[in-house]
């Protein structure tokens, strides 16, 4: 060897060791950063588990849904619009190692005409994805940085010519061979053809075949190194799905699941096949596991969590009780109560949580807007037990608390509305709520061996409460000594409006103080004979939906309903009279 080189051997062994040294002393450091921190003494309001704590992250960072957690901590949520009021994204960082985010930023808010319903958040090989109803972007993240750099890519845009609609959401999830998913969901209860006036026996005719299954209805399958894409470069990888906002991949069996948002208005449609209880509880929110070229159902078929079958939907000829061509379709691995708006789904691969939460499901339920005349109910995420791939045992409350009243009979009565949940890299969970956008991090600081029955029993319990329990028949409903026209109003009207006439944020417009209820009778009744579509302006605030015509109902009734609506609420106008009812009517009649 020449002697020349010597020098320079010795100083590289010695620059290795001292590497290896500082690596080591840089790994200890990290290992005592990751000591968890402590919980808030209320929980931040949460019931949970025994020795499982939880600490507000952050609080009222504007309307957030679903959320990722970087390998660092750092927190990236986002809003359900991505106008100039809320913004579009957030990012949330942890410099003081407390728990407690200090430092919030907003970020990568788009052209509001496609930013209605933003859901996912997603990381996947240092791209940042998130996604409003219309398109999915992504940002190259930069080690260190909080914020992303430069303009989004556009990942997949969705051109369709369908309107925006709240079931067109597009959650993204990755496998572990190069793909990506995303559902195309349909606005409809059962591909029924909008312009057939429901009349309680039928409710509006199922179009058979249903054409919306081309294009919507279905989980679709892309390249997940390609962007600028459309559907037309996917395929089509299941379908008989309505509508999906919780989905996820399971690395443990490697599949895609999604927790299906049911079908609504059961007895509003269809009065005399369905009781108002009926339509409270059914049909099924189903958790699918998606299988490639399945089909799930939907519009033809929905699933009785009570019957534990899947039955023929009243559209299409069905009475809750026959099954005909249902028989051939995929059942969910498990069905939960109607209406609870499973938001989203994360199945658990960290190590801080005990065994029985290893590959289980967590899930996120938003809660209803239309179970009266019964209490609202969902509003707390749940976990499932899997094992060898499937579900080991029925539902388990997880984390309760969100709404802060029990009895809930309008959906602004709920403080707080669970919606995104997100695993951390030392596997604390996390929970974003919808209503002022709090964020709680959930933290397990027992000893794994001893956790058991006794702490899943205690969670049991928080299954009697209202909004999770099943609603007795008689003694739960909210009908009892009400007016014609207020209940009239609560079955027909109050499962969107709500019973408070508040309206649903982002969904449903509220009936207080608007020119559309206190404005012009002659349009008021005509809204409600012949229906309405498309983007209208309420209080300032737009909405963009589909409000069925409801000519099924008598002059006497439409009258009643009106009436009530331009004299409640804080809302003080004219009553409407049956013979301006029966006008209008008339009038419509000759039009067509």
């Amino acid at each position: 060897m020449n002697i020349s080189l010597r020098p320079l051997i010795v100083f590289l062994v010695f620059s290795k060791r001292l590497l290896t040294l500082l690596l080591a002393l840089g790994l200890s450091q990290c290992s005592s950063d990751k000591k968890l921190p402590p919980g808030d003494p209320d929980n931040g309001g949460l019931f949970l588990p025994d020795q499982f704590e939880a600490l507000v992250v952050a609080d009222s960072i504007g309307r957030a849904r679903h959320m990722a957690v970087n390998y660092n901590g750092d927190i990236y949520v986002k809003l359900s619009s991505s106008d100039s009021l809320y913004g579009g994204n957030v990012a949330l960082r942890d410099t003081t190692y407390n728990g407690k985010a200090d430092i919030i930023k907003k970020f990568g808010a788009v052209e509001a005409k496609r930013s209605y319903y933003g859901t996912s958040m997603t990381l996947h090989k240092d791209y940042l994805y998130f996604s409003t109803a219309l398109a999915l972007y992504r940002y190259k993240l930069v080690p260190g940085s909080l914020i992303p750099e430069g303009e989004p890519e556009v990942v997949l845009s969705d051109d369709h010519e369908h309107g925006i609609h709240w079931h067109i959401t597009k959650p993204v999830s990755f496998d572990d061979k190069g793909f990506m998913y995303v559902p195309f969901g349909t606005p409809s209860n059962a591909c029924q053809d909008l312009a057939e006036t429901p009349n309680g026996a039928t409710g509006g005719i199922g179009l058979d075949p249903c054409p919306e299954l081309e294009l919507h209805g279905g989980i679709w399958r892309f390249d997940a190194n390609k962007t600028g894409l459309h559907q037309e470069d996917g395929y089509r990888f299941a379908t008989g799905i309505r509508s999906v906002v919780a989905m996820d991949w399971n690395p443990a069996d490697k599949h895609l699941y999604v927790v299906m948002h049911g079908r609504d208005n059961l007895y509003s449609l269809f009065p005399n096949t369905f009781t108002p209880w009926e339509s409270a509880l059914l049909p099924s929110e189903e958790f699918l596991q998606i299988k490639e070229g399945a089909d799930y159902g939907w519009p033809y078929c929905y699933y009785d969590q009570i019957k534990e079958k899947k039955v023929l939907a009243p559209e299409y000829g069905g009475d809750g009780e026959i099954i005909g061509r249902c028989e051939e379709m995929n059942v969910p691995v498990m069905g939960f109560p109607g209406h609870w708006a499973p938001n989203d789904l994360l199945f658990y691969n960290g190590d801080q949580f005990p065994e029985h939460y290893k590959n289980g499901a967590f899930i996120a339920f938003h809660g209803s807007t239309n179970r009266a005349p019964y209490p609202q109910s969902g509003y707390f995420v749940c976990f499932v037990p899997f094992e060898n791939g499937i579900p080991k045992g029925d539902w388990e409350v997880f984390a309760d608390g969100f709404p802060g009243v029990d009895q809930i009979v309008n959906t602004s009565d709920a403080q707080y509305r669970p919606v995104g949940l997100a695993e951390g890299p030392d596997g604390s969970l996390y929970i974003a709520e919808s209503k002022k956008g709090k964020i709680w991090r959930v933290m397990y600081k027992g000893d794994k061996k001893k956790f058991g029955v006794s702490q899943l029993a205690k969670m049991e319990q928080r299954k009697s409460q209202s909004h999770i329990r099943m609603p007795h028949q008689i003694d739960d409903d909210l009908q009892k000594n009400l007016t014609l026209g207020q209940k009239k109003y609560n079955t027909f009207c109050g499962n969107c409006h709500q019973q408070d006439g508040k309206g649903a944020v982002g969904r449903f417009p509220p009936l207080k103080h608007t020119d559309w209820v206190l404005g012009d009778k002659e349009r008021l009744i005509d809204l409600v004979l012949n229906g309405l579509q498309g983007e209208i302006d309420v209080n300032g605030e737009v909405y963009n939906g589909v409000m069925p015509p409801s000519s099924f109902l008598s002059d006497e009734e439409i009258a009643n309903i009106l009436s009530y609506i331009r004299q409640n609420f804080g809302n003080k106008a004219e009553k409407i009279s049956i013979s301006e009812v029966k006008a209008v009517r008339d009038s419509s009649v000759e039009r067509k």
